[in-house]
């Protein structure tokens, strides 16, 4: 059945769809279409193009996919050879393990309460600076900012020691000792992560220092007069104005500063003993003794790397469900710190 086409006529000021059948024999229409040059360049780009997409995808999830079937497995399935990915007694007793011998909820607490105390607190001070930078002109500004790229370079490894022993005897210039009072032994609480998160000098603090100077260069300054002009101060411009256009980009650096505190084990290993603070990163270092490992015999070590990525997935499922609800705003933060594009 031949296929009918509308073309428009006009009669005085008004339009009118006129139909009438196309009479170009069925073959004649499929070949202008699909036998050509440029449908076959187009087909064969896009078969490579899904080919390709898929085999990375792939490459990506087939990890994560693995450690998933393998948390669902028992024992005997790691005995078994045949069993890959899909177990063949299915069992959530290395979920209960974890969660009844290895303290994971306790760990849950605790993590949580340092990463969002380290995150608040973050943001916050890496807003103001970011700010100062890149719209307070005065002496020293790009040295100051030449500083804090240093931050980004030296390794905390290097300063591992003299941050042990500065909260381990903190004493502000001496003058504690000048006092004649002994210098108060900070580690093993949350002080040490709070002074350095309020310095601008925390884990990857010089990295949100520079999103937020690059983002807030991004803010016309015509905002700003406009408001000066309107009666208001800095401060209050500052709350009114520039708070409220940096949300996405302060929900950015929340999310990062969560989730590189959540999963930290340099600071939290140096300022807090196993006995102070038992964290996330504690419950991957042991195999609950109610999963006998000996029992597998030979298949042993695939069994305890088995429970170990089992752990590691219940510590990232929270960041997991974080950035599926703020993706929206990780993205918009990204694009306008002015880094990509």
């Amino acid at each position: 059945m031949n296929a009918e086409t509308k073309t428009k006529k006009r009669f005085g000021k008004k339009e009118f769809d006129v139909e009438f059948e196309d009479r170009t024999p069925f073959w004649e229409r499929v070949k202008s279409k699909y036998l050509t040059f440029t449908f076959a360049k187009n087909f064969v780009w896009a078969v490579f193009r899904y080919v390709l997409l898929i085999g990375i995808a792939y490459v990506i999830l087939y990890p994560f996919i693995a450690k998933i079937a393998g948390s669902f497995m028992s024992a005997e399935d790691f005995l078994d050879v045949t069993v890959k990915l899909i177990p063949r007694y299915p069992t959530l007793d290395t979920y209960k393990a974890i969660i009844t011998e290895n303290r994971y909820f306790e760990a849950l607490w605790n993590t949580t309460v340092i990463s969002l105390l380290c995150a608040i607190v973050q943001m916050i001070t890496t807003m103001i600076i970011g700010y100062g930078l890149a719209k307070f002109k005065f002496k020293g500004n790009t040295i100051l900012f030449y500083c804090v790229i240093v931050t980004m370079v030296i390794p905390h490894q290097a300063m591992r020691l003299a941050l042990f022993k500065k909260f381990q005897y903190f004493d502000i210039y001496g003058l504690l000792k000048l006092f004649g009072v002994d210098a108060p032994n900070l580690l093993n609480t949350y002080w040490p992560l709070t002074l350095l998160s309020l310095g601008g000098l925390a884990f990857k603090n010089g990295l949100y220092i520079f999103l937020m100077r690059q983002f807030f260069r991004g803010v016309p300054d015509e905002l700003e007069e406009a408001a000066y002009v309107d009666g208001s101060g800095v401060f209050k411009t500052f709350i009114r104005i520039i708070v409220p256009l940096s949300v996405p980009m302060l929900i950015t650096v929340f999310i990062f500063a969560f989730s590189w505190q959540w999963t930290d084990d340099f600071y939290t290993s140096l300022f807090f003993t196993k006995n102070a603070m038992y964290l996330m990163p504690d419950i991957v270092e042991q195999i609950p003794p109610s999963l006998n490992v000996s029992e597998v015999g030979d298949a042993a070590g695939v069994f305890t790397s088995a429970v170990t990525n089992t752990a590691a997935l219940m510590i990232i499922t929270p960041l997991v469900v974080i950035y599926c609800f703020c993706q929206k705003y990780i993205v918009q933060g990204i694009e306008r710190s002015g880094i990509v594009g």
